[in-house]
Formats: C-alpha cells, sequence, structure tokens
C-alpha cells in the first residue's frame, strides 16, 4: 500500500516557512500582470499586494521574473492597487488541502467552498504538483470499466486507469455525454473539475446531472471563465491532486475535467502576459509542455493499487479536428472519443463518430472474437456513411459491394445500437450481446 501521509508528512516537515517580515513594491501593472521589486520569491509563490485604497490585499502567484523583477498573477481584479504598493511572500509553495471532508462538496481552485456548507476541514497538506510515479511502478490497464453507454462499451471498450478525451466542437453533445459517464459509471470516488465553462453550468451540472445521491460520493472544483487564468489552473491541478489522494487510498477515481481546451487557454492567457512567443493559433510553449504532465497524472496506480479513469473533454473550435490543443490530447490520451455536427443535426445522440474514436487498451481487454465483431460493425457503419448519398438517391445497385449490402440490412439495427437517451444505462454485457446479434453470421 502507498503511504500517502508519510509522503505529505515528509513533505512538509522538509518546506521551508516563508519569512512574513520580507516585502517589496510594485512598480508596474500591465493588463493582468503585476511587477514586483525588493523582494525575492520563486516561481509558483503566494503573495499578497497590499490594496492602498481599501486597506486589503490582492492575492497573486509568482508566474515569472526577469533580473530582479517578479512577475505576479493576480487571483483577483487588480483595480485599486496603486505605485508603490507593499507586497509580501505568503507562501514559498502553491500547497492544498486534503481529506475525506471534500466529499460531497463543491470547492474553487484554492479549497474555499462555494456550496455554503460551511468551512472544509482539512487533513493532509501537500502540492498542487502532486507526487511523479515511477512510470515502471504504474499497474497495467487489465480491469474493463462499464460505462453503461452502448456505443463506448461494445466499440470502444475503456479500461479503469484509461485516459479519455471527448473532442468535438461546440454545441454537440459534450456536456451531456460527460453527464451519462458521470452517472452510469462505477467508480468509488467522482472528481469533477469544470474548469474555464459557463458559471450557469456549475449549479446545473451539480443539480441535474449529480444530484444528491451523486454528490454524496463526489468532490466538484468549479473556476469558471470569469475568474483569473491562476486560479482556472489552481483548480485543475487541484482537480488531479484530489483524484490523486483518493486514488492513493486504493480507491478507483472516476475523474472529469470540462474543459482541456479551457485549461490550455488559462495557460495561454499567462504565457503571453509575461512574454512567450506566440506559435501554432498563438499558443506558447508552456501549453504544449504542461498538458501531456498533466495528463500523465492520471492513471492507475503503483502497482495497480488504486486508479484514476480520466475524462477530458476537448473543444476543437469551428469544427477543426487538427486544432493544436486536439493534436496534443490525442497523443497524450489513450484514445478518444469524437463527437460529429452532422450526426447531433440529424438528432442522433450521442453523436459519437466512429470513424474518429478509438480506445488504445481494447485489444487487450476483450477476447479477440468480441474484438473482431466490435471491428466489423465499425467498418459496416463506416461504409454506409460514406455511401449514404448514393444509397438515398438511389445510385448504388444491390449486389455490387456484400459488405455495403450487409449494412443496408442491419442500418436501423446500427442504428439503435448507438443511439442512446441521457437518462438510460445499458449495461456492459448487454451492450455487447446487441452487438453480437448484429454481426453475429460473421463471428462464428
Amino acid at each position: 500500500m502507498f503511504d500517502f501521509a508519510s509522503q505529505v508528512d515528509d513533505l512538509v516537515s522538509n518546506s521551508r516557512v516563508p519569512d512574513a517580515s520580507r516585502s517589496g513594491k510594485l512598480v508596474r501593472v500591465v493588463g493582468l500582470t503585476l511587477e514586483a521589486k525588493g523582494i525575492m520569491a520563486p516561481l509558483g509563490a503566494h503573495c499578497q499586494v497590499e490594496n492602498v485604497d481599501y486597506d486589503t490585499f490582492v492575492d497573486a502567484e509568482v508566474v515569472g521574473f526577469h533580473d530582479d523583477v517578479l512577475y505576479l498573477m493576480p487571483f483577483t481584479d487588480p483595480g485599486g492597487l496603486g505605485p508603490g504598493a507593499r507586497v509580501w511572500v505568503r507562501s514559498n509553495h502553491s500547497k492544498a488541502g486534503l481529506g475525506d471532508n471534500l466529499l460531497g462538496r463543491v470547492i474553487d481552485g484554492v479549497g474555499e467552498p462555494l456550496d455554503g456548507k460551511g468551512p472544509v476541514e482539512y487533513s493532509d497538506y501537500l502540492s498542487l504538483e502532486g507526487l511523479p510515479i515511477n512510470p515502471m511502478e504504474r499497474g497495467s490497464i487489465d480491469t474493463i470499466l462499464d460505462t453503461g453507454i452502448k456505443a463506448i462499451n461494445s466499440c470502444l471498450t475503456l479500461g479503469r486507469g484509461q485516459r479519455l478525451g471527448l473532442v468535438a466542437g461546440s454545441g454537440v453533445g459534450k456536456s451531456v455525454l460527460l453527464g451519462m459517464l458521470t452517472r452510469n459509471t462505477l467508480a468509488d470516488v467522482v472528481v469533477i473539475g469544470l474548469i474555464g465553462e459557463r458559471g450557469r453550468e456549475v449549479q446545473e451540472f451539480i443539480q441535474h446531472t449529480l444530484g444528491a445521491e451523486g454528490l454524496a460520493k463526489s468532490v466538484v472544483v468549479a473556476a469558471p471563465a470569469n475568474i483569473s487564468p491562476v486560479l482556472r489552473l489552481k483548480a485543475t491541478f487541484l482537480t488531479h491532486l484530489i483524484a490523486e489522494y483518493f486514488r492513493d487510498q486504493g480507491k478507483n477515481v472516476l475523474m472529469l475535467c470540462d474543459s482541456l481546451t479551457r485549461v490550455a487557454h488559462a495557460q495561454r492567457e499567462i504565457g503571453l502576459a509575461i512574454g512567450e512567443p506566440p506559435t501554432a493559433k498563438g499558443y506558447p510553449p508552456s501549453v504544449f509542455a504542461m498538458l501531456p504532465k498533466l495528463i500523465e497524472r492520471a492513471g492507475v496506480g503503483r502497482h495497480g493499487y488504486g486508479s484514476i479513469t480520466a475524462v477530458y473533454t476537448v473543444l476543437a473550435e469551428g469544427d477543426d479536428r487538427s486544432d493544436p490543443v486536439v493534436d496534443i490530447a490525442r497523443a497524450s490520451l489513450d484514445g478518444q472519443v469524437m463527437l460529429s455536427r452532422e450526426l447531433a443535426d440529424a438528432a442522433h445522440y450521442p453523436a459519437i463518430d466512429l470513424a474518429g474514436s478509438i480506445s488504445r487498451v481494447m485489444a487487450s481487454l476483450v477476447s479477440p472474437e468480441q474484438l473482431h465483431s466490435a471491428n466489423r460493425f465499425r467498418r459496416l457503419w463506416t461504409l454506409y456513411q460514406q455511401n449514404q448519398d448514393l444509397i438515398q438517391v438511389g445510385a448504388y445497385e444491390p449486389g455490387t459491394n456484400p459488405d455495403l449490402d450487409e449494412a443496408i440490412k442491419i442500418r436501423a439495427g446500427m442504428e439503435a445500437l448507438l443511439q442512446q437517451l441521457s437518462n438510460e444505462s445499458v449495461a456492459l454485457s448487454d451492450s455487447q450481446i446487441f452487438l453480437n446479434q448484429l454481426t453475429g453470421a460473421q463471428i462464428q
């Protein structure tokens, strides 16, 4: 068993207690970037800047430096700050409180409650960067995860500890599919990070998607689009840290992050503000360094002890599947579910496009016969989609292509397998039986 508490104690005992007497002064404000002199602090340090008008403080984090100038990014609007305002170092490390009392709570990016249920009592504290796992000590993905969604269970079978991306443009059904995974997937703990999305969706997700029963075993970290990019990143790191905490207790955790693209946007805002050069679509290099590192925090724990099954939504801006964030997500994740606007426009939900979707661990989870059946189904479905226009105008002559003839014959069954109501759950065994009934003649 991985001793999480001892690792925390070692980190806390070896950390340096910040000296509250150290202070500097604010010399420049450009946009959301604060520049301070006369103070030394490492990257990631938590600082406070005095608001000279109201005798209050603005929290900020060190995001860069140049010679003797520190670059700070405030957690809130910097209105009211003036030249020469004093800057103090509050902590040299970004730490977060952890504990079983987080279950059933809704918190922000720094662990403060948003649900009006009073403060959260924490039992452990750890750096937001978490504790890395030696890749040779990671357990393997060897257990099928029942998602309750027919199309995924049958054709894109997932494993416990897998990292999956839900990739689509706006308004195609990512959030609805995410809600279905939340309700139907079996897990000991659910950790949900609502990062950079619309504020109204937070309450809707908790009340309508989770419900009281779902919230009891969940932790929700909310950082909507109208808050500082620093807090959005902190909320993302905190989401992963909480998932790691419960995983290292031996629990099977389902972690949902909506969305990975908004996380990239937050890092882009910070990177550009401190002078990083823009590259593809304006993203600075730090974005492409951060995302794989973040994704690698999920997965199976040491020697198979506990797991984090991670589902990230990825926004393909303008339905561009070659978007830089989509590309880096595809390269880093263990599979992706692509959603099609054409299917969504035809009221085909969930609008899963099998042509671009894949589960990279499916071959090691299911039997060769089941894999053959799934591949046969994918071929027939894709073949029908490619020739749909010819079929509808009567230009296809039956008998020309035996596979296409078969696809036309079972088209209604294929659509029935791929479509599902948002409040419906179908077990893994039932999904596979349905699939085999459609393709049974090919898997004797």
